[in-house]
C-alpha cells in the first residue's frame, strides 16, 4: 500500500457520520460478556454472533469499519462467505487487533505495557493477506496515587510507536490507542494531566519513528472523572476538557480521532461525543470506535433467542451506529 492509499485508507476511516466498532474481544473477554447473558462461549456461538453484527442491513451507511480478532478475521457467514468479503461489500474496512495484552511492567507495581512486538511483521504480513486494512494496538494507562510514571508512559508510547511503523510497512493503517482507565476516584483535571503527558509523549515516538501521521489513526479516551469520583463532570465540562486536551497534545496533520467508550453507559458515551461536535469545527474529524457502548443492547436482545431474535438485535446495533453517527456530526438529540 503506497503513501496515498494510507492515507485514503485513513481518511476513509473517519469519513462524515460513520465510526467504527470494535468486536475485537479477545476469547477470554467475549467469554465475561458471554457469561453475562447465559451463552455458552464455544466458537460456533462466537461466529454466529459476530455474522449477526457483520451482515447487519445498512451498517455500513454509519459504519467505517471493524476491528476484528485474530479467529474472527479467519470465518466466515453460515453460508461460507468471508467475513472480510461481507464488510468490503458493505463498505466497511476490515480490521485486526494485534497486540498480546497489557501485562505487568516489571520494576513497577501496578503499572501495565502492551506486549506482542515479538513477531508483529510477519503477523502483520499475513493479516494484510487476509484482508485487514488497518490495524489496533491498545495500551493502558492506570492513575493512581503515585501512578502512572513517566517510565511506563514512555514503555507504551515506544511499543505504540514501533507497532505503527510496522503496520505502515505492512501497508496497514495503524490505530494508536493510548487508553487512561476512568479507574479510580481521581477528579477531572488529574485525568487531563495525565492524557495530555500520555498523548504528548506518544506522538513524540511516532516522530521518532518515522510514522506517517497522515496515515494513522488515534484511538483516545475521553477526559472524565474517575468513575470512584465524588464529582463527577458533566457533559459539557468533559466535551470542553477533551477537545482542549487534544488541541494542546495532537498534531492537526492527524487524518482523525475516535473514541473508546471505556466503560461509560451507552447514551453517556454518544452524548459526550455529539456534544465534542457541536463545539467544533476541529482541526480533524472526531468519531467513535466503540465496543460495548455499540453491543451490549443487540447482545442481550439477541441471547434471548438467537434465531427469533437475530434481526430485531441487528436493527439495535444498526441503531446505536446511526445514533453514534449523528453523535459524530453534532446531530444527536436525546429521546426522553
Amino acid at each position: 500500500m503506497s503513501i496515498e492509499e494510507l492515507e485514503s485508507v485513513a481518511q476513509a476511516m473517519v469519513a462524515p457520520g460513520k465510526g467504527i466498532i470494535a468486536i475485537d474481544e479477545s476469547t477470554a473477554t467475549i467469554k465475561k460478556r458471554f457469561d453475562s447473558v447465559n451463552v455458552p462461549n464455544t466458537e460456533e456461538n462466537r461466529r454466529a454472533y459476530r455474522e449477526m453484527l457483520l451482515t447487519a442491513p445498512k451498517l455500513g451507511e454509519h459504519i467505517s469499519g471493524a476491528i476484528l480478532y485474530d479467529e474472527t478475521i479467519r470465518q466466515a457467514t453460515k453460508a461460507g462467505v468471508p467475513f472480510t468479503k461481507i464488510m468490503m461489500d458493505a463498505g466497511i474496512l476490515p480490521g485486526i487487533k494485534v497486540d498480546i495484552g497489557a501485562k505487568p511492567l516489571a520494576g513497577f507495581p501496578g503499572e501495565l505495557v502492551t506486549e506482542g512486538l515479538d513477531g508483529l511483521r510477519e503477523r502483520l504480513a499475513e493479516y494484510a493477506k487476509l484482508g485487514a486494512k488497518f490495524a489496533k494496538w491498545r495500551a493502558v494507562i492506570t492513575i493512581g496515587e503515585d501512578t502512572p510514571s513517566g517510565t511506563c508512559i514512555e514503555a507504551n508510547s515506544h511499543a505504540l510507536a514501533r507497532y505503527a511503523a510496522l503496520c505502515q510497512e505492512a501497508g496497514i493503517v495503524p490505530m494508536v490507542e493510548p487508553e487512561v482507565l476512568m479507574d479510580g476516584d481521581h477528579d477531572i483535571d488529574v485525568c487531563y494531566e495525565v492524557t495530555e503527558a500520555t498523548l504528548r509523549s506518544l506522538f513524540g515516538a511516532l516522530y521518532e519513528q518515522n510514522v506517517l501521521l497522515e496515515g494513522t489513526i488515534l484511538k483516545a479516551s475521553m477526559v472524565v472523572s474517575g468513575k470512584d469520583c465524588a464529582d463527577q463532570a458533566d457533559v459539557e465540562t468533559v466535551a470542553e476538557a477533551t477537545v482542549r486536551c487534544l488541541k494542546s497534545a495532537v498534531p492537526a496533520t492527524l487524518p482523525g480521532i475516535v473514541f473508546l467508550s471505556g466503560g461509560q453507559s451507552d447514551e453517556q458515551a454518544t452524548a459526550h461525543l455529539n456534544a465534542m461536535n457541536q463545539m467544533g469545527p476541529h482541526p480533524w474529524p472526531l468519531s467513535f470506535s466503540y465496543g460495548r457502548a455499540m453491543q451490549t443492547a443487540a447482545l442481550q436482545l439477541w441471547a434471548k433467542d438467537m434465531q427469533a431474535n437475530f434481526k430485531a438485535a441487528q436493527d439495535m446495533v444498526v441503531l446505536r451506529a446511526k445514533q453514534n453517527g449523528l453523535a459524530a456530526l453534532g446531530q444527536w438529540k436525546k429521546v426522553a
